[in-house]
């Protein structure tokens, strides 16, 4: 190790330098890091951590939400809120303890939930919120809720934020929206141009959100009671989506007596939706070398018959509420072979069955089943459909404060979450489904303006 001595004034006089002048501050020298825990080569630590200073937990790198300065979008302004709660993984501790360093202060951006829609869908763009990493927008919606919307109760529920109203009127209506979006492409922030708003979620769904906060906020009194829902995990795997975690610990919360998503739907009225079955048929057979191909049995030949049998078929068309659902039967995978020189044993096709929900889960399996006698079946993935339920008087009011003619859904959504709780659901945004998860993903601002002005006309009894 370099060792390090202070020269007096006539030593540094002798090396050519007036005395007393030149002198310059002592600075250690800095060992080299090695790893990401902030330890140097000898085991050493890195800067103590002062009473009052943030620690390293709780400070954040930039996320690809942050607004560029020079590209076009001007950064949203920017508050500080305080906490003083502790939680998990958060650099917080509670008071007096060892290892706390009392209250942290994080800077969120800041969302003006009594603003135009429109502005604010753009603003929520700007906040990166990948599935799996929404804390930033949630924090920033919460603290919104509970600064701007003083009449709605809030709950936190891991990265989801929940709202609602006591009014005791004799109706509830649920508005809820995932947060989440699809991994980014290039396509935050957002950018808004000729009568257009663009950007990662535009459509799917934070206009849909936008919608739904904003009147949140300007709604003091609604004719019916509001339960907002705003969560979590939904583009990703269904055991981390966070309406299952609310309906397991708070499930007072979702009671209603009508449940809007704002999945898009180009302002139409979507209702229910349609349960969706994957099972994988695998045709046996006996294996042997090509050459001799008279001593096997060719799987992938015998799995003709079942692609026969799907060729064959012929789907239901079942109209429920006046809304018809198309089912349908389709092979989505085939796999099968061993080598160029090897007669296959085995082939596996899968099958995805997408059937009208006036089919049970159960009945859509034992059917597939029937079709596809005789072929071993394996259920790899199962979601009930969802009635429309429109006959429901909230339902039937709200289908007439939309003055359209309600369709069905054509895929799975959350809404048969709702169903499955005896709760009638509809799909009602105004992003276009078939911009969903694009690179091109955008929403007009008309379809928000036109959206909003529907659902105040439908909570509040009077026109945007």
């Amino acid at each position: 190790m370099r060792r390090f001595a202070l020269l007096t004034d006539t030593q540094r006089a002798g090396r050519g330098r007036p005395p007393g002048s030149g002198r310059r501050p002592f600075t250690p020298p800095t060992l080299p890091r090695s790893g990401s825990d902030g330890r140097g080569a000898r085991g050493a630590r890195g800067p103590v951590l002062r009473i009052g200073e943030q620690s390293k937990a709780t400070t954040r790198e930039p996320t690809p939400g942050d607004a560029a300065p020079g590209r076009g979008v001007d950064p949203a302004p920017r508050r500080s809120v305080r906490s003083t709660r502790a939680r998990p993984g958060r650099g917080g501790g509670a008071p007096g303890r060892v290892g706390s360093v009392g209250p942290v202060t994080t800077t969120l951006p800041a969302l003006d939930l009594t603003s135009d829609p429109v502005t604010l869908t753009a603003a929520m763009v700007d906040i990166a919120s990948v599935s799996g990493d929404e804390r930033r927008l949630a924090d920033a919606l919460e603290a919104a809720l509970r600064t701007q919307a003083p009449h709605l109760d809030v709950l936190r529920s891991g990265d989801a934020v929940l709202a609602r109203t006591d009014l005791g009127r004799p109706h509830r209506v649920l508005l809820a929206g995932h947060i989440d979006t699809v991994p980014i492409a290039d396509n935050v922030p957002s950018r808004r141009a000729d009568g257009i708003v663009h950007g990662c979620g535009t459509s799917d769904m934070k206009s849909g959100d936008a919608v739904f906060a904003h009147l949140a906020a300007t709604l003091a009194e609604p004719r019916h009671d509001l339960t907002l829902v705003f969560y979590d995990c939904e583009e990703i795997e269904a055991d981390r989506n966070g309406l299952g975690r609310i309906e397991r610990e708070h499930r007072d919360w979702l009671d209603a007596d009508l449940a809007i998503l704002g999945e898009p739907t180009d302002g139409t009225l979507e209702a229910g939706c349609q349960g969706t079955l994957r099972v994988e048929l695998r045709a046996s057979g006996r294996r042997s070398h090509s050459a001799r191909s008279w001593l096997g049995d060719n799987a992938i030949h015998r799995a003709g018959e079942i692609l026969s049998r799907l060729a064959a078929y012929r789907p239901r068309w079942v109209d429920i509420d006046g809304c018809e659902y198309r089912e349908g039967l389709q092979a989505v995978r085939i796999g099968g072979g061993v080598a160029g020189n090897v007669v296959p044993d085995e082939c596996v096709v899968t099958v995805n069955f997408r059937f009208a929900p006036d089919r049970s889960a159960e009945q859509a399996v034992e059917h597939v089943r029937e079709v596809f006698d005789g072929f071993p079946l394996v259920v790899t993935d199962l979601s009930p459909g969802a009635l429309p339920g429109l006959s429901a008087p909230a339902a039937a009011e709200f289908v007439a404060a939309t003055g359209a003619v309600p369709r069905a859904k054509y895929g799975w959504t959350d809404v048969s979450r709702f169903a499955a709780l005896g709760i009638p659901a509809v799909n009602y945004g105004p992003g276009d489904p078939n911009l969903a998860h694009t690179r091109e993903e955008h929403v007009a601002e008309d379809a928000i303006t036109a959206c909003t002005a529907v659902l105040r006309r439908y909570l509040a009894g009077r026109s945007a």
